[in-house]
Formats: structure tokens, C-alpha cells, sequence
């Protein structure tokens, strides 16, 4: 009896085991990464037409209008995440998100370029397998704008960043810096 123990174990843990993490994360990047240069161009245009404060609705409604998009297509969570967060509510990591944007960090500074820092792995949530992706987002020239030093931005782009984050803690970044992770749960 107790050598089946072990192998009941064994036989409970082969459902994670037969995912092959490769596989799931070329098909999550290539389902959910076209959203990142959609959201960036949406951006330069928004503030080529209607200036940087003008742009703000673009980040605050049309960015998480293509993930809410991505998200019913499908069924998978999908967010944008910041260890400082802009909109606390829609932005704020979980704890695996928190040390995987340490870790890019670490990596980051240790010299790996942002565009190829990513994390890929099954875990276990709820007792069921789940497979987890981030993806780090690097500080464009376009986002310097509206998350550069605080110091630096007009007053009128104060106002409205006031007027539509009340707790904003995304500012003091400078070009080339990871600003948040592109993040995936899909369960398996």
C-alpha cells in the first residue's frame, strides 16, 4: 500500500508534466505580444495629433481596451503591471508578478537587454496547473513623456495625470528602464 502512495502522486502531477513550456510560450507571445506595438503606435499617434496630456486616454482606455480584447478572445488574464503603478486598481502585481519585475530588474541592470528579458513556467494555483508569462516592457521615448522625472513635466500634464490617477507613482522613469511586464495566466 504504500508503494502506491508515490505513484499516485506521480500519476496526479502528469497533467503539468505533459505541457511543454516551449510550446505554450511561443504560442502565448505570439497571441499576446501584438498588442505591445499596437499600444506603443497608438501613443505616438495620440500625441503627434492632441500633445501628451491630450494622449492620456490612450493609456487609460485603448491599452486596456486591446488587452480586455485579447483577454475575451482567449479566456486567458492579461495585464500590464508596474512595480510603480499608475492605476493601482488595473496595474498593481501579484506576488509572483512582484518577483519576476525584481528579477528583471536585477537582469536588466546585469546587462541583458529588456526586449528579451521574459519568464515562463507552470505553477500551481488553487491546486490546478497554470501556465505564467511576463513579458518586461521597456520605457520608450514615447513614454518618457508622461513617466519621465516628475520634475520635468508641464504643469498642464500634472493636472490631467492628478484629474486621472489620483495615486500615480509612475513617474522618475528615463528611457531604456523597465517600466512594468506584459503578464499572462492561462490555465492548463
Amino acid at each position: 500500500m504504500k508503494a502506491l502512495l508515490p505513484a499516485a502522486l506521480l500519476i496526479a502531477a502528469l497533467p503539468a508534466l505533459a505541457h511543454d513550456v516551449g510550446a505554450l510560450t511561443a504560442e502565448t507571445k505570439k497571441t499576446v505580444l501584438p498588442v505591445v506595438p499596437k499600444v506603443v503606435a497608438a501613443m505616438q499617434e495620440a500625441v503627434a495629433d492632441k500633445g501628451v496630456a491630450g494622449a492620456i486616454p490612450v493609456c487609460k482606455e485603448q491599452a486596456p481596451a486591446l488587452i480586455k480584447e485579447k483577454r475575451q478572445e482567449t479566456g486567458w488574464d492579461i495585464r500590464r503591471v508596474s512595480l510603480r503603478t499608475r492605476n493601482a486598481e488595473r496595474g498593481t502585481p501579484d506576488l509572483w508578478e512582484v518577483r519576476q519585475l525584481a528579477d528583471f530588474n536585477i537582469r536588466a541592470a546585469n546587462g541583458e537587454k529588456i526586449d528579451s528579458i521574459e519568464k515562463a513556467e507552470i505553477v500551481s494555483i488553487d491546486g490546478k496547473p497554470v501556465f505564467r508569462y511576463m513579458k518586461a516592457l521597456p520605457v520608450g521615448e514615447v513614454c518618457v513623456k508622461c513617466h519621465g522625472p516628475a520634475e520635468a513635466l508641464d504643469a498642464d500634464l500634472k493636472a490631467r495625470l492628478a484629474e486621472n490617477y489620483p495615486h500615480d507613482q509612475a513617474t522618475g522613469y528615463s528611457k531604456g528602464q523597465i517600466r512594468g511586464a506584459l503578464t499572462v495566466k492561462r490555465p492548463l
